[in-house]
């Protein structure tokens, strides 16, 4: 069955749920870490099919209007643990964004879209996820939309303002949405102690995060005669498990320092692997891009790395803040030297970096910078590239993303993802277990045009367009271990 490139969706109604619990109207402040994010909005969404079994006695369980009220009353539970989401933004008099603890609610819409669960394009969300089935988010904090597909089949979206929760963050409310509707204990209980992540005094804090952030102050004014690279699209793909271990294994370092082997994740030698890519398809375009330097950040959640050394009870603190922990390492190399380097080599300068960060004493020099220049806003350099750059790209690693947990009484999803198309030049990509969680990823890819059919066109034993309906033959993909070196070189 095809893919409808287009459908409507009637919006059928708009209520707002608030948190359950009522509460005394307060300030939260944000974060340091949380003050290196620009207000940009994130969506997730979930594809449930419709149950094909019907519970005796249950007649009016199989509703979209029972289903709703789950949700609603779940939603309002939910929200009396993470109340920041029914909250609002407002501004101190230094001009800085806080939580504004108000119980406003979160907007629940319900919609209907005249398409069948099959028949969604999840392969290319720009056109069927992108102001469809997502909300569109306005002042508030939070918000969800609810769509009942023609076939009985709903989506589940949200949109959420990343300058209050990351991925991790947002993770742990979906689950413990899902485990109010089913009557569940709640997994864990968000912490929002602010004070966890203080910054120290006297502020302590060394050079490198002046290579990785900047404030804002400091931007580039844009030049208006470089080249237009044009606007970036989204696509999704998966990657089978097969395909992961052996380009893990391609990358195994078995030389490595003092005689160590040295095996790096699957997330980097995925990084290394799609970095060989772009910055193949940069050389492909012309002789002026060789000597062009391409970047390459990974995003890097502190939580375990600020736990090191810490009380269990902190430790299980950390492990439970909601807010953002983040920081984006980048490297940086010249396109026609990651044309030519071999994967391995790639994978050990992609590890290099990120261990870099990957460290509590960054984590604690980054806060203490911010504070150093609080009350101006601060950005991740890799995020500021400018038309005329050389490609850059964001890898957020999604593999926690708890697809198979948001279940709410009537089964796991058939597809669950982030959608989060960015804006700016740099490029955003994101791989998750699929819903089966069997090893394949889907993965989530906010790049230029061109670099996606330049992708699909060379790499397409890597990459496989997403769809519900077709059988992905893992076989078919595999990678053999001579294919890569050569592949883009």
């Amino acid at each position: 069955m095809g893919a409808h490139e287009d459908f409507k969706v009637t919006c059928m109604s708009k209520q707002v749920v608030a948190a359950a619990v009522p509460l005394q109207d307060h300030k939260l402040p944000l974060s340091n870490l949380d003050f290196l994010l620009p207000p940009l909005d994130v969506n997730v969404f979930f594809c449930y099919k419709k149950e094909e079994i019907i519970p005796k006695n249950s007649c009016n369980e199989n509703t979209l209007k029972h289903k709703v009220s789950v949700l609603k009353k779940a939603l309002a539970q939910a929200l009396a643990y993470f109340y920041p989401f029914a909250g609002e933004i407002v501004y101190n008099s230094a001009g800085e964004p806080e939580i504004l603890c108000n119980n406003r609610g979160v907007e629940f819409i319900e919609a209907f879209a005249d398409v069948k669960l099959v028949e969604l394009n999840l392969y290319n969300p720009d056109q069927s996820v992108e102001g469809k089935l997502v909300p569109r988010k306005k002042d508030a904090v939070f918000s969800v939309q609810v769509t009942e597909l023609k076939c009985g089949g709903i989506v589940i979206a949200c949109a959420f303002d990343h300058r209050i929760a990351d991925a991790y963050s947002t993770n742990m409310f979906w689950v413990t949405w899902a485990e109010m509707a089913t009557f569940k204990p709640i997994t864990m209980i968000p912490n929002l102690h602010r004070s966890l992540f203080s910054p120290r005094k006297p502020l302590d804090y060394n050079s490198n995060i002046y290579k990785m952030y900047l404030p804002i102050s400091s931007l580039p004014a844009p030049n208006p005669n470089e080249p237009d690279m044009g606007p970036l699209i989204t696509r999704v793909y998966t990657i089978s498990k097969w395909q992961l271990n052996n380009l893990q294994a391609l990358c195994e370092d078995k030389d490595g320092e003092n005689g160590c082997f040295k095996k790096y994740s699957k997330l980097q030698c995925f990084s290394a692997i799609l970095w060989k890519i772009i910055a193949s398809h940069a050389c492909e375009l012309g002789v002026d891009n060789l000597n062009k330097t391409s970047m390459m950040g990974i995003v890097v959640d502190g939580r375990v790395r600020l736990s090191k050394e810490e009380s269990s009870e902190k430790q299980e603190a950390i492990s439970t803040y909601f807010g953002n922990v983040l920081s984006i390492p980048f490297g940086e190399q010249n396109c026609e030297d990651l044309k030519e380097m071999l994967i391995g080599k790639l994978a050990k300068l992609v590890n290099n970096f990120v261990e870099m960060a990957a460290k509590k004493e960054h984590f604690l020099g980054l806060i203490d910078w911010v504070e150093a220049r609080r009350p101006e806003p601060a950005v991740t350099k890799i995020y500021c590239t400018e038309d005329g750059d050389g490609p850059a790209f964001v890898m957020s690693s999604g593999l926690g993303f708890p697809v198979s947990k948001v279940d709410f009484g009537w089964g796991k999803p058939t597809f669950g993802s982030y959608h989060f198309p960015w804006g700016g030049n740099c490029g955003y990509v994101m791989p998750m277990p699929n819903a089966q969680e069997n090893g394949d990823w889907v993965v989530y890819m906010h790049l230029h045009k061109e670099q996606l059919h330049y992708i699909e066109a060379k790499a397409s034993h890597l990459f496989q367009p997403f769809s519900l309906h077709k059988n992905y033959d893992r076989e078919s993909g595999f990678v053999h271990l001579e294919q890569v070196p050569h592949s883009f070189g």
